[in-house]
């Protein structure tokens, strides 16, 4: 390791640093905020079925993007450890083995987007243009989503070792493709023909694999920390055991989002409501998944900052540098959550009107139900930014298990059994279920930690 990088994680100031490493991934992660919004708006405005079909698709989507992320975060997390550690051997076979896992994951899901995608949509809906609709989007999103894996792969890679200006470059180039795409392929500007869903989707996958093509090219390119080689290289068991005691956690706590959003779908199809009013319910739902990720994209992006911190300076024993990271972080995900909370409690009408379409009826309907929405599940937004960053330090420390169970926990045994309860009172109550569930999660999170500090981190040498 190069004595530049090692002195940053292991020895500058803390708060310069962690804004040093978090504020290009923030800023990169609001940009891909800014494309799920952008995205959904144009689909929208092309038809309400269409989003209704991209809002019904997008569990999928989240299970094929948990595994690109969950996968690179357990190689993350291993690579700082190795890093932190001074092994340098086994932080390059990690980098390498994550390049062939991120290829392996994206055969898995060529064939899940081959022969499921019809099927899980039509779970949802009998509406046929949704049906078609969605099964075209989902379709497209996982039979090319190579560049998808390997890019988050390569993200991350990066990250581990201190360098986050390429992540943020390769995170802008998809994103701005994307959003430069959408509208051509969406609606047919110019030399471009017009395809509706599927302008939107090959807008997606085409943005992952440039961002895959760039980020692959400064890897092989130029030095870095770490080396990846596949001459001679072998996979390893316990490499890949290594990346999966985090990683598996990591990628079912993301999944398990995806089983929450389609629990929460069908909740809503079930009730004894017409089906416009489910509908726009559903879409609602939706456009509360594209506007949240504003104020949680950039809490995600402090954590990609403070992750490869902790984990470092927990490879190399510094307790006090490890909770100093733990703590300014958590400060500044809370202030961001907070601020989210005002947006979503005093501009809730503005927020949701950016999805409009050219059916006012569905319009209005969207507005009447979907304030209440953004209005009730955003009293969860604090909770949620103290568990993030407890599963950010359980992960970067190697304990993904802890995470997995917080995300078990929050969004399975707790959200959807207490959001089907009170939607038999009213599906405005089922909002609910949010706040009462991140409370719950961060209760556990604190007896997980304090349980660490007792007895792992206690052990730690502070000198």
């Amino acid at each position: 390791m190069s004595d530049v990088t090692q002195n940053k994680m292991g020895t500058k100031p803390m708060l310069p640093l962690l804004l040093s490493m978090s504020l290009p991934a923030m800023f990169s992660m609001m940009i891909q905020a800014l494309y799920n919004v952008v995205d959904s708006i144009f689909v929208a405005t092309y038809s309400p079925k269409a989003l209704t079909a991209v809002s019904l698709a997008y569990p999928l989507q989240m299970i094929c993007i948990s595994f690109a992320v969950g996968t690179a975060v357990g190689v993350n997390s291993l690579i700082a450890r190795r890093l932190g550690a001074k092994n340098f051997k086994e932080a390059n076979a990690a980098a390498t083995t994550g390049i062939i896992l991120a290829l392996l994951s994206w055969l898995v899901f060529l064939l899940v987007g081959l022969f499921f995608s019809g099927g899980f949509i039509s779970l949802f809906t009998k509406d046929e243009l949704v049906l078609e609709y969605g099964t075209q989007y989902l379709s497209i999103v996982l039979c090319v989503s190579v560049g998808l894996m390997v890019s988050n792969m390569g993200e991350k890679i990066l990250q581990a070792t201190g360098n986050m200006i390429i992540p943020m470059m390769t995170q802008l180039l998809g994103a701005f493709i994307n959003i430069i795409f959408d509208p051509l392929l969406i609606f047919g500007i110019g030399p471009f023909p017009r395809m509706g869903v599927v302008g939107a989707a090959v807008a997606t996958v085409f943005g992952q694999i440039c961002s895959m093509i760039f980020i692959m090219t400064v890897l092989f390119v130029k030095e870095h920390t770490v080396k990846i080689t596949f001459k001679g290289f072998r996979l390893e068991g316990q490499v890949v055991k290594n990346i999966y005691v985090v990683g598996v956690p990591a990628i079912i706590m993301q999944s398990i989002g995806s089983i929450m959003v389609s629990g929460i779908n069908a909740i809503i199809s079930a009730a004894d409501v017409a089906r416009d009013v489910a509908n726009a319910y559903i879409n609602a739902f939706g456009a509360y998944f594209k506007l949240q990720s504003f104020v949680f994209m950039p809490v995600f992006g402090l954590t990609q900052g403070a992750s490869p911190i902790i984990g470092y300076n927990y490879g190399a024993r510094d307790k006090k540098r490890m909770y100093s990271a733990f703590r300014i972080a958590t400060i500044i995900a809370v202030s961001i959550m907070a601020a989210g909370f005002l947006l979503f409690q005093l501009a809730p009408e503005w927020l949701l009107s950016l999805f409009g379409s050219g059916d006012a009826a569905a319009n209005e309907l969207m507005l009447q139900v979907g304030v209440p929405t953004l209005r009730t599940i955003s009293y969860s937004f604090i909770f949620a930014a103290m568990g993030i960053m407890f599963s950010a330090l359980f992960q970067a420390v190697g304990k993904g298990l802890y995470s997995m169970i917080m995300s078990f926990a929050r969004q399975l045994v707790i959200l959807l059994p207490t959001a089907f309860i009170l939607s038999r009172i009213d599906l405005d109550a089922m909002w609910y279920a949010f706040p009462i569930a991140e409370i719950i999660c961060l209760l556990i999170a604190l007896a997980f930690f304090f349980n660490l500090r007792n007895k792992q981190f206690k052990a730690l040498d502070t000198e």
